[in-house]
């Protein structure tokens, strides 16, 4: 069986030079998951986004209006090919492999708000992602009229109350609605967000090697992003990789925009090569 990393890394370097843009979402998902599975080949997964993107077009023939979208969404996702949010096995690092989350029908909700935006948007469908803290959520505009969505929950609506109440479980009681949590993000900070799930997982186990290695795998599809670039100095420090470490440091000095950061960059940078001499 051949390896598939090549081309999922070429993928990824393709949606680099797309900041701001809107991307081939699923397709960029595929690729990070294939980084972590180089022998499953793309073909099948492939197949069942082109299955829900027509799926959706059929069923959203006879949605004239914003309610019957939402629900020809959630039928053809949800009912018609089983997809649920992993409420009993929420941190496996599953979830937020696009493959896996294929092969088992259930995932986080980045992950399956990934499907929904691919099928929606196949069908021509006005979707975005949100910034939403800590639970991920879509929206889905027609014609003046939006509706906030739950991917986790079969593509609920989120009302005004319904999004304060998840807002105060996520952030707190003292947290409130801010314009910023229903303002859209790009295609990008999306798989940045699906793959900082995993990142974060395998922190928090201690496989330090392994959250390098997705960091490096966010890299390649964001390579201006200068706080990654500072979190892979740290990492690369704290494995030991001192050139790489400074090299990453010198790259958030040549990207940031804040002068405390260049200058706190620069410092680590000569620290690390003072270990090196």
């Amino acid at each position: 069986m051949s390896d598939t990393k090549p081309e999922a890394e070429a993928i990824l370097r393709g949606l680099a030079g797309a900041e701001g843009e809107a991307i081939e979402i699923a397709e960029g998902a595929l690729a990070l998951a294939a980084l972590d599975r180089p022998r499953v080949p793309f073909g099948r997964y492939r197949a069942h986004l082109e299955e829900l993107a027509d799926g959706l077009r059929v069923a959203a023939e006879g949605a004239a209006d914003l309610d019957g979208r939402v629900a020809a969404l959630a039928d053809t996702v949800y009912r018609l090919h089983g997809y649920a949010g992993d409420d009993k096995t929420y941190d496996d690092l599953q979830n937020a492999n696009l493959m896996r989350v294929i092969d088992r029908r259930k995932g986080l909700p980045v992950a399956l708000a990934i499907l929904c935006l691919h099928a929606g948007r196949a069908a021509g469908w006005d979707m975005a992602g949100l910034g939403f803290p800590g639970h991920f959520l879509i929206r889905l505009d027609h014609e003046g009229e939006r509706a906030i969505l739950d991917p986790f929950h079969g593509c609920l609506r989120q009302g005004p109350g319904e999004l304060r109440a998840l807002l105060k479980a996520m952030a707190g009681e003292d947290a409130e609605l801010r314009p910023e949590h229903y303002a859209a993000v790009d295609d990008r900070e999306v798989l940045l967000r699906l793959q900082n799930n995993i990142k974060l997982r395998r922190m928090q186990a201690g496989q330090t090697a392994s959250a390098l290695e997705a960091l490096e795998h966010m890299l390649i599809f964001a390579p201006g992003r200068a706080e990654l670039w500072w979190e892979a100095a740290a990492l690369h420090a704290h494995q030991g990789n001192l050139r790489a470490a400074i090299l990453a440091a010198e790259q958030v000095g040549d990207l940031s925009p804040d002068p405390e950061t260049r200058y706190r960059a620069a410092q680590l940078a000569q620290q690390l090569a003072a270990r090196l001499n």
